[in-house]
Protein backbone atom coordinates (compact mmCIF):
# COMPACT_ATOMS: atom_id res chain seq x y z
CA UNK A 1 0.00 0.00 0.00
CA UNK A 2 2.82 2.33 -0.38
CA UNK A 3 1.79 5.44 -1.91
CA UNK A 4 4.52 7.49 -1.71
CA UNK A 5 7.95 6.98 -3.31
CA UNK A 6 11.12 7.36 -1.40
CA UNK A 7 14.20 9.64 -2.43
CA UNK A 8 16.24 7.06 -2.14
CA UNK A 9 15.51 3.53 -3.26
CA UNK A 10 15.19 0.75 -0.38
CA UNK A 11 18.50 -0.86 -1.05
CA UNK A 12 19.99 2.60 -1.20
CA UNK A 13 18.29 3.89 2.30
CA UNK A 14 19.17 1.17 3.80
CA UNK A 15 22.91 1.34 2.72
CA UNK A 16 22.84 5.04 3.74
CA UNK A 17 21.47 3.96 7.18
CA UNK A 18 24.00 1.44 7.38
CA UNK A 19 26.87 3.88 7.26
CA UNK A 20 25.44 6.18 9.32
CA UNK A 21 25.04 3.68 12.37
CA UNK A 22 28.04 3.61 14.56
CA UNK A 23 26.22 1.40 17.73
CA UNK A 24 29.03 2.31 19.88
CA UNK A 25 28.37 5.52 19.70
CA UNK A 26 24.45 6.06 19.73
CA UNK A 27 24.56 10.03 20.21
CA UNK A 28 26.77 10.39 17.48
CA UNK A 29 24.71 7.96 15.41
CA UNK A 30 21.67 10.42 16.88
CA UNK A 31 22.91 13.33 15.47
CA UNK A 32 23.70 12.06 11.92
CA UNK A 33 20.42 10.39 11.49
CA UNK A 34 18.74 13.67 12.72
CA UNK A 35 20.73 15.40 10.29
CA UNK A 36 20.27 12.97 7.07
CA UNK A 37 16.52 13.13 8.06
CA UNK A 38 16.16 16.76 7.77
CA UNK A 39 18.01 16.86 4.08
CA UNK A 40 15.56 14.14 3.40
CA UNK A 41 13.47 14.75 -0.06
CA UNK A 42 10.53 13.00 0.71
CA UNK A 43 8.56 12.24 4.52
CA UNK A 44 8.70 8.82 3.91
CA UNK A 45 12.58 8.82 3.72
CA UNK A 46 12.21 11.41 6.68
CA UNK A 47 9.89 9.10 8.37
CA UNK A 48 12.36 6.23 8.26
CA UNK A 49 15.49 8.13 9.13
CA UNK A 50 13.77 9.53 12.26
CA UNK A 51 12.87 5.30 13.35
CA UNK A 52 16.38 5.46 13.61
CA UNK A 53 17.00 8.80 15.99
CA UNK A 54 14.37 6.60 17.91
CA UNK A 55 16.49 3.43 17.71
CA UNK A 56 19.46 5.46 18.66
CA UNK A 57 17.64 7.29 21.67
CA UNK A 58 16.74 3.99 23.20
CA UNK A 59 20.10 2.76 23.52
CA UNK A 60 21.74 5.74 25.31
CA UNK A 61 18.09 4.86 27.65
CA UNK A 62 16.04 7.69 26.93
CA UNK A 63 13.36 5.37 26.27
CA UNK A 64 10.32 8.07 26.75
CA UNK A 65 11.87 10.27 23.82
CA UNK A 66 12.28 8.00 21.86
CA UNK A 67 9.12 6.52 21.59
CA UNK A 68 7.68 9.88 21.68
CA UNK A 69 9.18 10.28 18.25
CA UNK A 70 8.17 6.88 17.08
CA UNK A 71 4.27 8.51 18.03
CA UNK A 72 4.95 11.68 16.10
CA UNK A 73 5.74 9.72 12.81
CA UNK A 74 3.18 10.47 9.97
CA UNK A 75 2.69 7.34 8.79
CA UNK A 76 2.39 5.08 12.10
CA UNK A 77 -0.48 3.16 10.79
CA UNK A 78 -0.68 1.45 7.09
CA UNK A 79 -0.49 3.57 4.81
CA UNK A 80 3.17 3.42 4.13
CA UNK A 81 4.30 -0.41 5.33
CA UNK A 82 7.59 0.33 5.39
CA UNK A 83 7.56 2.89 7.49
CA UNK A 84 4.44 0.79 9.53
CA UNK A 85 6.98 -1.87 9.65
CA UNK A 86 9.82 0.11 11.11
CA UNK A 87 8.58 2.25 13.63
CA UNK A 88 6.73 -1.04 15.41
CA UNK A 89 10.49 -3.11 14.83
CA UNK A 90 12.05 0.27 16.89
CA UNK A 91 8.96 0.45 19.30
CA UNK A 92 9.75 -3.00 20.10
CA UNK A 93 13.27 -2.53 20.40
CA UNK A 94 13.03 0.29 23.20
CA UNK A 95 10.27 -1.35 24.96
CA UNK A 96 12.30 -4.52 25.07
CA UNK A 97 15.68 -2.81 26.07
CA UNK A 98 13.21 -0.73 28.89
CA UNK A 99 12.31 -4.54 30.16
CA UNK A 100 8.89 -5.07 28.40
CA UNK A 101 9.63 -8.24 26.66
CA UNK A 102 6.25 -9.11 26.06
CA UNK A 103 4.65 -6.02 24.77
CA UNK A 104 8.04 -6.35 22.89
CA UNK A 105 6.94 -9.23 21.45
CA UNK A 106 3.49 -8.02 20.11
CA UNK A 107 5.17 -4.96 18.20
CA UNK A 108 7.86 -7.38 16.45
CA UNK A 109 5.06 -9.62 15.73
CA UNK A 110 3.26 -6.60 14.32
CA UNK A 111 6.51 -5.29 12.14
CA UNK A 112 7.01 -8.68 10.48
CA UNK A 113 3.45 -8.83 9.47
CA UNK A 114 4.29 -5.72 7.71
CA UNK A 115 7.42 -6.30 6.18
CA UNK A 116 6.14 -9.29 4.90
CA UNK A 117 3.16 -7.84 3.41
CA UNK A 118 5.60 -5.28 1.62
CA UNK A 119 8.26 -7.67 0.75
CA UNK A 120 10.91 -6.50 2.93
CA UNK A 121 12.79 -9.32 3.59
CA UNK A 122 15.68 -7.42 5.43
CA UNK A 123 13.26 -6.29 7.78
CA UNK A 124 11.63 -9.28 8.32
CA UNK A 125 14.27 -11.32 9.02
CA UNK A 126 15.20 -8.76 11.43
CA UNK A 127 12.04 -8.79 12.95
CA UNK A 128 11.93 -12.52 13.58
CA UNK A 129 15.30 -12.35 14.68
CA UNK A 130 14.20 -10.12 17.47
CA UNK A 131 11.33 -11.87 18.14
CA UNK A 132 13.31 -15.35 19.08
CA UNK A 133 15.81 -12.67 21.40
CA UNK A 134 12.61 -12.17 23.75
CA UNK A 135 10.10 -15.72 23.11
CA UNK A 136 10.72 -18.10 25.96
CA UNK A 137 13.75 -20.48 25.68
CA UNK A 138 11.15 -22.95 23.99
CA UNK A 139 10.01 -21.29 21.27
CA UNK A 140 13.38 -19.19 20.24
CA UNK A 141 14.76 -22.09 18.23
CA UNK A 142 11.39 -21.77 15.95
CA UNK A 143 11.98 -18.09 15.39
CA UNK A 144 15.52 -18.35 14.69
CA UNK A 145 14.93 -20.94 12.56
CA UNK A 146 12.44 -19.42 10.70
CA UNK A 147 14.78 -16.50 9.78
CA UNK A 148 17.65 -18.76 9.11
CA UNK A 149 15.45 -20.25 6.18
CA UNK A 150 13.38 -17.00 5.10
CA UNK A 151 17.33 -15.27 5.07
CA UNK A 152 18.52 -18.28 3.00
CA UNK A 153 16.43 -17.91 0.47
CA UNK A 154 15.68 -14.12 0.54
CA UNK A 155 16.98 -11.94 -2.88
CA UNK A 156 17.69 -9.20 -0.85
CA UNK A 157 21.49 -9.52 0.26
CA UNK A 158 20.85 -7.51 3.38
CA UNK A 159 18.41 -10.29 4.31
CA UNK A 160 21.14 -12.85 3.56
CA UNK A 161 23.79 -11.16 5.68
CA UNK A 162 21.55 -12.03 8.55
CA UNK A 163 23.14 -15.51 8.63
CA UNK A 164 26.01 -15.04 10.81
CA UNK A 165 23.96 -13.67 13.59
CA UNK A 166 21.10 -15.71 13.13
CA UNK A 167 23.69 -18.94 13.04
CA UNK A 168 25.01 -17.64 16.15
CA UNK A 169 22.28 -16.67 17.99
CA UNK A 170 20.84 -20.44 17.52
CA UNK A 171 24.45 -21.80 18.26
CA UNK A 172 23.76 -20.05 21.86
CA UNK A 173 20.29 -21.37 22.27
CA UNK A 174 21.38 -24.96 21.78
CA UNK A 175 24.68 -24.46 24.07
CA UNK A 176 22.34 -23.34 27.13
CA UNK A 177 20.32 -26.50 26.47
CA UNK A 178 23.54 -28.18 26.50
CA UNK A 179 22.99 -29.69 22.16
CA UNK A 180 26.70 -28.72 22.26
CA UNK A 181 27.46 -30.73 18.76
CA UNK A 182 24.03 -28.99 17.36
CA UNK A 183 25.89 -25.35 19.01
CA UNK A 184 29.52 -26.20 17.31
CA UNK A 185 27.70 -26.88 14.24
CA UNK A 186 26.18 -23.73 14.00
CA UNK A 187 28.86 -21.97 15.74
CA UNK A 188 31.54 -23.32 12.25
CA UNK A 189 28.81 -21.72 9.79
CA UNK A 190 28.36 -18.59 11.49
CA UNK A 191 32.27 -18.60 11.21
CA UNK A 192 32.10 -19.84 7.46
CA UNK A 193 29.48 -16.72 6.96
CA UNK A 194 31.97 -14.24 8.79
CA UNK A 195 34.91 -15.29 6.96
CA UNK A 196 33.27 -14.40 3.67
CA UNK A 197 32.95 -10.83 4.54
CA UNK A 198 36.51 -10.23 5.86
CA UNK A 199 35.79 -8.38 8.84
CA UNK A 200 38.49 -9.64 11.93
CA UNK A 201 36.13 -8.35 14.51
CA UNK A 202 33.28 -10.87 13.49
CA UNK A 203 35.32 -12.91 12.86
CA UNK A 204 37.18 -13.44 16.19
CA UNK A 205 33.36 -13.31 18.10
CA UNK A 206 32.98 -16.36 15.41
CA UNK A 207 35.88 -18.27 16.26
CA UNK A 208 35.82 -17.64 20.30
CA UNK A 209 32.25 -19.59 19.99
CA UNK A 210 33.40 -22.49 18.49
CA UNK A 211 36.77 -22.65 20.86
CA UNK A 212 34.06 -21.55 23.97
CA UNK A 213 31.82 -24.62 22.57
CA UNK A 214 35.10 -27.16 22.46
CA UNK A 215 36.05 -26.57 26.41
CA UNK A 216 32.52 -27.32 26.89
CA UNK A 217 32.90 -30.42 24.97
CA UNK A 218 35.63 -31.16 27.45
CA UNK A 219 37.79 -30.59 24.58
CA UNK A 220 40.13 -28.27 26.49
CA UNK A 221 43.22 -28.85 24.57
CA UNK A 222 41.67 -28.11 21.49
CA UNK A 223 39.86 -25.21 23.12
CA UNK A 224 43.04 -23.75 24.34
CA UNK A 225 44.88 -23.77 21.16
CA UNK A 226 41.96 -22.28 19.31
CA UNK A 227 42.04 -19.37 21.63
CA UNK A 228 45.49 -18.72 21.54
CA UNK A 229 45.19 -18.87 17.67
CA UNK A 230 42.73 -16.10 18.51
CA UNK A 231 44.18 -14.18 20.56
CA UNK A 232 47.48 -14.02 17.88
CA UNK A 233 44.55 -13.35 15.09
CA UNK A 234 43.72 -10.28 16.72
CA UNK A 235 46.67 -8.76 17.38
CA UNK A 236 47.37 -9.22 13.69
CA UNK A 237 44.48 -7.50 13.12
CA UNK A 238 45.23 -4.64 15.49
CA UNK A 239 42.36 -5.64 17.39
CA UNK A 240 42.58 -4.63 21.03
CA UNK A 241 43.92 -7.37 23.58
CA UNK A 242 40.18 -9.22 24.09
CA UNK A 243 39.77 -10.08 28.15
CA UNK A 244 37.47 -12.82 27.47
CA UNK A 245 40.08 -14.59 25.35
CA UNK A 246 42.40 -14.29 28.56
CA UNK A 247 39.54 -15.39 30.43
CA UNK A 248 39.25 -18.86 28.34
CA UNK A 249 42.95 -19.08 27.83
CA UNK A 250 42.71 -19.02 31.52
CA UNK A 251 39.91 -21.44 32.80
CA UNK A 252 41.44 -24.32 29.82
CA UNK A 253 44.89 -23.49 31.52
CA UNK A 254 42.95 -23.89 34.84
CA UNK A 255 41.34 -27.13 34.18
CA UNK A 256 44.84 -28.66 32.34
CA UNK A 257 46.06 -27.97 36.30
CA UNK A 258 47.95 -25.00 35.10
CA UNK A 259 46.88 -22.37 37.72
CA UNK A 260 50.10 -20.79 38.05
CA UNK A 261 50.32 -20.30 34.38
CA UNK A 262 46.63 -19.02 34.26
CA UNK A 263 46.90 -16.18 36.94
CA UNK A 264 48.38 -13.80 34.84
CA UNK A 265 45.30 -14.51 31.95
CA UNK A 266 42.92 -14.22 34.95
CA UNK A 267 44.26 -10.86 35.96
CA UNK A 268 43.85 -9.08 32.28
CA UNK A 269 40.92 -10.94 32.42
CA UNK A 270 39.54 -9.41 35.79
CA UNK A 271 41.20 -5.81 34.80
CA UNK A 272 39.54 -5.64 30.90
CA UNK A 273 35.73 -7.28 31.95
CA UNK A 274 35.18 -5.31 34.87
CA UNK A 275 35.31 -2.10 32.68
CA UNK A 276 32.09 -3.84 31.29
CA UNK A 277 28.90 -1.61 33.16
CA UNK A 278 26.49 -4.22 32.24
CA UNK A 279 28.61 -7.35 33.47
CA UNK A 280 29.73 -5.55 37.18
CA UNK A 281 25.98 -5.17 38.10
CA UNK A 282 24.90 -8.02 37.25
CA UNK A 283 27.49 -10.70 37.03
CA UNK A 284 30.10 -9.32 40.18
CA UNK A 285 30.77 -12.96 41.06
CA UNK A 286 32.46 -13.35 38.31
CA UNK A 287 34.64 -10.28 38.57
CA UNK A 288 35.23 -11.34 41.80
CA UNK A 289 36.04 -14.98 40.85
CA UNK A 290 38.54 -13.67 38.02
CA UNK A 291 40.20 -11.27 40.60
CA UNK A 292 40.84 -13.96 42.82
CA UNK A 293 42.41 -16.58 40.36
CA UNK A 294 44.41 -13.62 39.15
CA UNK A 295 46.30 -13.28 42.50
CA UNK A 296 44.36 -9.85 43.79
CA UNK A 297 44.11 -9.59 47.32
Amino acid sequence: MTTEPTGLSGGALQARIDELWDFKDPAASESRFRGAAGDASTMSEQDILMTQVARALGLQGQYAEGLEILDSIRANGDDDLEVAARTRLERGRILNTRGDRDEARSRFQAAFDRATSAGLENLAVDALHMIAIVSPPDEQLIANERAIALAKTANDPRARGWLPSLYNNTGWTHFEAGNLDKALKLFELALDERLKLDKPREIGIARWAVARTLRAQDRTEDALAAQRELKGFNAAAGIFDDPFVDEEIGECLLILGRSEEARPYFAKAADGISADGWIMANEPERIARLRELGGAT
